[in-house]
């Protein structure tokens, strides 16, 4: 009778999903590379796949209630995944971590070496790891499109919202830096929709087209639809991306720069328990550490900032960010939890789910948002 109830529960989390996808393969799925993981409703599970130059959207099955909370701390979990792989710990990547935010449960998108296989690992509330099989599970692949010359080179985030995916990554020409969008329901065989972004590089003084978006938000305002992302060095720019006709340019706003010398590695928004709302860039210092027990860190920065439009706030006049503080200006504050995160999503408005390097030992636990 269990197995019977868990059947019937998957059949209708599918079924309810059925409507996200298009002309739906099963079996068969093999995925060549991953640089990105994330979520849309239902457990439908979306991964950047830079080898096809494509986004395949898969259904899980997964689609709560939300029940998955990781109980304790999963130290040294590298070890773990490498055990379970026939690997060694020092051949294991974890390429991009995301909650499920139908359940709570979390996916890790991992690479062994020396073969480059690529797999998708789960991780329930008890800590215990499972293999994503694949092979009952309906999916659907959208090409990226380089250009009439080009190629996509590589794919850096993959977003859903309501009626669109968004993906970001780089093409091989001197607009290289690229947005892509795909309708919803997601198609199999279709292909996106692209623009190319141009940035004002506050730190560098200067316009670029070549800087990928590393990790970005959609964002709703009264404006319209916007990619909110961050580049490295570190620009936090917005992007509108209502009734833009696909192969146009767009050029961003600058809004806040966080300081040269850092990669962005994650970027998720949260609201505090007074309902203010904040937008957390996660981080990766290449330079001298100026600040903090780790060269990964965080910022959260006050959501207003996305909302500025004058020249005086904007681009080379941006917010910056004062590199030897924890907080300046007023709504731009260093995320004392997120020390160490090398991965990281968000779990709810009070936690995020972190996977935290320490001496080169990786663990997976909760931490509190401010």
């Amino acid at each position: 009778m269990k197995a019977l109830c868990l059947s019937l529960l998957l059949a209708s989390a599918l079924g309810a999903s059925a409507a996200l996808l298009e002309s739906p393969q099963k079996g068969g799925l093999q995925i060549q590379s991953l640089s990105s993981l994330s979520f849309g409703p239902e457990g439908l599970l979306l991964v950047a796949e830079p080898a096809t130059a494509s986004v395949v959207a898969i259904q899980t099955g997964d689609a709560g209630p939300k029940t998955e909370r990781l109980a304790k701390p999963v130290s040294d979990i590298g070890t773990q995944i490498a055990a379970g792989l026939g690997a060694k710990k020092e051949d294991i990547t974890v390429k991009d971590l995301a909650v499920n935010p139908a359940s709570g449960r979390i996916y890790l998108g991992v690479q062994r070496r020396p073969d480059n296989a690529v797999l998708i690992v789960s991780v329930g509330a008890d800590g215990k790891l499972a293999p994503l099989n694949l092979d009952p599970l309906a999916w659907v692949r959208i090409t990226l499109p380089g250009g009439t010359a080009s190629k996509v080179t590589n794919i850096t985030d993959v977003a859903f919202d309501g009626t669109r995916v968004f993906a970001t990554g780089t093409c091989n020409e001197e607009f290289a830096s690229r947005i892509f969008t795909i309708p919803v329901p997601l198609k199999n065989g279709a292909t996106a929709s692209v623009f190319s972004a141009e940035t004002y590089h506050v730190a560098h003084r200067k316009w670029e087209t070549k800087a990928p978006i590393q990790s970005f938000i959609p964002y709703q305002s009264k404006e319209g639809t916007f990619v909110v992302g961050a580049f490295a060095c570190t620009p936090v720019a917005k992007f509108k991306v209502d009734d833009i006709q696909s192969g146009a340019q767009v050029k961003g706003v600058s809004m806040v720069e966080l300081g040269s010398g850092n990669r962005p590695l994650d970027l998720f928004s949260y609201s505090d328990k007074s309902g203010k709302e904040w937008l957390v860039v996660q981080t990766q210092r290449f330079k001298k550490n100026a600040f903090g027990p780790s060269k990964m860190w965080a910022a959260r920065i006050s959501m207003d900032y996305l909302d500025a439009k004058a020249p005086e706030k904007t681009n080379e006049n941006a917010a910056r960010r004062d590199e030897k503080e924890s907080k300046g200006p007023e709504g731009i504050e260093i995320v004392d939890s997120l020390f160490g995160a090398v991965q990281v999503d968000k779990l709810s408005d009070s936690e995020a789910v972190v996977l935290r390097d320490t001496e080169g030992t990786l663990s997976l636990e909760v931490a509190a948002l401010p």
